[in-house]
């Protein structure tokens, strides 16, 4: 497929602060005579000095293809919006050069494009004409603009009476309704309630759908990993990664998270009890994460792995508490319950192995205390935060959505389904 993005040795510098401006010839000899060197500098516009200049981006090289849904994520000033702007020709880069092939139609920032002294009607004329629309073409969309930003018993009044969400309804309107060949979105699913998001989501995945591309910034994980089919990763200005969402994602997540190696050793653990015996050797905590180290997906298999090493043969049991990071105990298992799990005979040493088939717990730090010890019941080893690991974000539910973090601490996929009809009471005569 043709690319319809062409981004070569992108860059753009900025200068740091404002340069002293004299207004008069007296002045700025002034200005020399207290500091000669500096103010030479700026009279002449000197840029050698590294103190002067950012840059928000350098040699970015990409290209994208029609119909490609691409997000775009990194953390605040990695230059995401920078980007953005330059390709909706807001701005001119430093460096390098782009090229696109087709219209552009940007949503960078709510109200963009927009006069606060115009009704809702005049502005969606005002911005379809910056985003290089016909008048008639405004004319055949107008009303389908207005139903979807529900907006139709305002559209005649100024937009400075307007709240933040009814103006960030209509400027997505506008901007997606207009038949770009390319869509520029930046952080639209931050401002608006649930019903409007979900109709974002679902406008872009349409406008996909007919082969245009879409330009996708967000810091919602789960909204990129369920709209967008590849991702761009920004670090410093500089492309960091690019590959499937699920990959950036959480390549992305576990660079800012930072956690602890996926395994550590416990033979001097600082957490054991007192007056235990020192038997478990390690602990590991295994995942399907492409991030690495001890970052979980959410509802992604999970595997605790302990070795252990006895100078006298026991029958190992392990028990498992998942904690917070405030130290709550969300979830305890024991292999203690298992009738079958029990070995024909004792053993010195080994390993343990506690397989989750799905973690269904919330994004978050959790830690694990350990519990090893032998039957019958008896607690030998004891190690409390033996491990930490990170729950990342992910499109658990296929919707882009996740549940609020004050709604609990796990999440459940339960099955739901609908009966049509009325319900019928006890005791009517159609009644069972």
């Amino acid at each position: 497929m043709n690319a319809i993005i062409r981004v070569s040795d992108l860059g753009k510098r900025y200068r740091i602060g404002n340069a002293e401006r004299h207004r008069t010839l007296r002045e700025a000899l002034a200005a020399m005579a207290k500091a000669p060197a500096r103010t030479m500098a700026r009279l002449c516009g000197a840029a050698g000095a590294p103190t002067d200049h950012i840059w928000a981006l350098r040699g970015l090289e990409f290209e994208l293809s029609q119909g490609e849904v691409v997000g775009i994520i990194g953390r605040n000033g990695a230059g995401k919006s920078t980007l953005l702007k330059i390709l909706s020709r807001i701005t001119e880069p430093t460096t390098g050069w782009f090229e696109l092939g087709g219209r552009v139609s940007s949503l960078l920032e709510v109200g963009t494009g927009f006069h606060s002294e115009l009704s809702g009607r005049e502005n969606i004329y005002l911005n379809g004409a910056i985003l290089g629309m016909r008048r008639r073409e405004i004319e055949r969309k107008f009303d389908e603009i207005v139903a979807f930003a529900e907006v139709e018993k305002f559209v005649d009044t100024p937009l400075k009476h307007y709240s933040s969400g009814m103006q960030a309804r209509l400027a997505f309107a506008v901007a997606a309704h207009l038949e770009p060949d390319i869509l520029v979105v930046d952080e639209v699913l931050a401002v608006g309630d649930l019903g409007f998001q979900k109709k974002c989501l679902g406008k872009m995945e349409d406008v996909s759908r007919q082969g245009r591309t879409v330009l996708f910034v967000s810091h919602n994980m789960a909204a990129i990993e369920s709209l967008c089919k590849s991702c761009l990763l920004l670090s410093e200005g500089r492309l960091a990664a690019r590959g499937t969402p699920a990959e950036v994602v959480h390549r992305y997540i576990a660079s800012e998270i930072r956690v602890d190696s996926a395994s550590r050793s416990l033979i001097n653990h600082s957490g054991r009890e007192v007056n235990c015996v020192a038997l478990m050797q390690s602990v590991e905590i295994g995942s399907a994460d492409p991030a690495g180290g001890a970052t979980v997906r959410m509802g992604a298999p999970v595997s605790v792995r302990v070795a252990f090493r006895s100078d006298e043969p026991l029958h190992p049991y392990l028990g498992v508490v998942v904690k917070t990071a405030q130290g709550q105990n969300v979830l305890t298992v024991n292999n203690d319950f298992l009738p079958n799990f029990r070995l024909d005979h004792p053993v010195r040493w080994g390993t343990v192995v506690c397989d989750f088939d799905w973690m269904p717990l919330m994004p978050g730090t959790y830690s694990l205390d350990l519990y090893l010890g032998t039957n019958p019941y008896q607690d030998i080893d004891i190690i409390h935060d033996a491990i930490s690991f990170e729950v990342v974000p992910a499109d658990v539910f296929g919707t882009g959505k996740l549940p609020e973090a004050a709604w609990g601490m796990i999440f459940w996929p339960a099955r739901w389904r609908l009966e049509e009809g009325e319900e019928r009471a006890a005791g009517h005569p159609n009644g069972g």
